[in-house]
């Protein structure tokens, strides 16, 4: 059987490395020439998706490739005095497996682990698809395939030929973010430096194995502005005026908005979808259900969503039409839950009121005070993002047990 995906960030590898290991013959399509390197932000693993790496064998490389980040300073516009917090502490009351990575890195670790043994065509894209399954391309001659999966993003192609224009999907919830690349002269060892206001936030930090540091830039917007997504310039407009007189140190960053080697920009929006699939045809990650770039734990959510596919379709037998009602059954609640916490996160990253600048400062800081047992359940009640994905239970589709219908709390493994 024959499997189609577009898309090689990351869910689109860790599908394909489930689909060969479960008997399928998969190529991967993706618009760019060579695997993406944009100078991407750091994002969460939680627990299911560090397990699903460990069996996948690549978790020594993610441990490798950790950012290292255990500090946090954060200074409050307006005020005189830093807030210091111990990163550490957070993460460990927060989940007992957890780890902060580059998403290029982790992109790339996934790929390394398929590209021996998945088809990959780089600089091409797929034009249309018919309900037979014969799929045309930018460049490559027409195929047929079984089964075609969207793995391509927020920005998804696939979901765009199938359902419709993206605007359909599409749920703003009133917020941008930015991220450029500094020199490593801004890097900061193990240390992520904050600056929050009232519907803004910046922050820098580094990477224990970089020569560069990444900014991140978060604002707050009633309404959705006026850009187009391949409009860099423009974009970089929207940061300098969404950022202006914040802080000369933030100033500074935005200096190397003209000199910075890669560059992201996007708003924060939420895919929402009555159902991922149609036909032969299905969505994964960000293309059928983000959460919320940067506030949602979108890149845990893909890897899971990939490993849950895998199996369904190798549980069914390949018969799509088994498979993927049972895959979005079983990611519905994961879904829902991540995007009412994407929702509550992105109100306390970017602050809405000068209440809310003090309680995240401040919140953090007695967070990181507490002693274990204390911290452990206070952020049991206050993270949501964090306890959720910890949480989530999923079946054991391992090859050898695919046809095998009993629980396996793989979160707990």
């Amino acid at each position: 059987m024959r499997i189609l995906i577009s898309g090689a960030s990351i869910a689109g590898p860790v599908l394909a490395y489930w689909l060969t290991r479960h008997g399928f013959s998969v190529t991967v399509v993706e618009r760019a020439p060579a695997l993406r390197k944009t100078g991407g932000h750091a994002v969460d693993l939680f627990r299911p998706a560090m397990n699903i790496s460990q069996q996948m064998g690549l978790i020594a490389r993610v441990e490798e490739r950790a950012t290292g980040t255990n500090r946090m300073t954060i200074h409050q516009e307006g005020a005189r005095r830093p807030v210091r917090v111990n990163l550490s502490k957070i993460f460990n009351a927060t989940s007992d497996r957890h780890l902060e990575i580059m998403r290029d890195d982790l992109s790339e670790i996934y790929y390394d682990a398929t590209r021996d043994h998945v088809e990959y065509l780089f600089g091409d894209s797929i034009t249309a698809i018919s309900p037979d399954g014969e799929v045309q391309f930018e460049r490559a001659t027409p195929r047929r395939f079984n089964i075609v999966v969207g793995a391509d993003g927020l920005h998804s192609n696939v979901r765009r030929l199938i359902f419709g224009e993206e605007p359909r999907f599409g749920a703003f919830i009133g917020a941008y973010f930015g991220v450029l690349t500094l020199p490593h002269a801004f890097g900061l060892d193990g240390e992520l430096l904050m600056h929050v206001g009232v519907g803004r936030t910046a922050g820098m930090y580094g990477a224990r194995h970089l020569d560069e540091a990444r900014a991140l830039l978060l604002f707050r917007s009633e309404h959705e502005l006026d850009y187009h997504h391949h409009d860099v310039p423009r974009q970089k407009e929207l940061l300098r005026g969404a950022f202006d007189g914040m802080h000369p140190e933030v100033d500074r960053w935005l200096d190397e908005l003209d000199r910075t080697p890669a560059f992201y920009f996007d708003s924060i929006t939420q895919v929402r979808m009555d159902t991922w699939s149609r036909g032969r045809v299905t969505l994964v990650g960000d293309a059928g259900y983000c959460p919320g770039p940067a506030v949602g734990g979108s890149t845990s959510l893909a890897v899971v969503g990939a490993y849950v596919l895998a199996g369904e379709l190798a549980r069914a037998g390949g018969d799509h039409q088994r498979a993927f009602p049972a895959y979005e059954h079983a990611m519905a609640g994961h879904v829902r839950g991540s995007h009412a916490a994407a929702l509550s996160a992105a109100k306390t990253l970017v602050p809405a009121s000068r209440l809310g600048v003090r309680g995240l400062a401040q919140g953090a800081r007695l967070i990181s005070a507490l002693p274990a047992r204390p911290r452990r359940a206070l952020l049991r009640l206050a993270s949501k993002s964090a306890r959720l994905h910890n949480a989530m239970t999923l079946d054991d589709y391992s090859p050898s047990l695919a046809a095998s219908a009993g629980r396996s709390d793989l979160a707990g493994c």
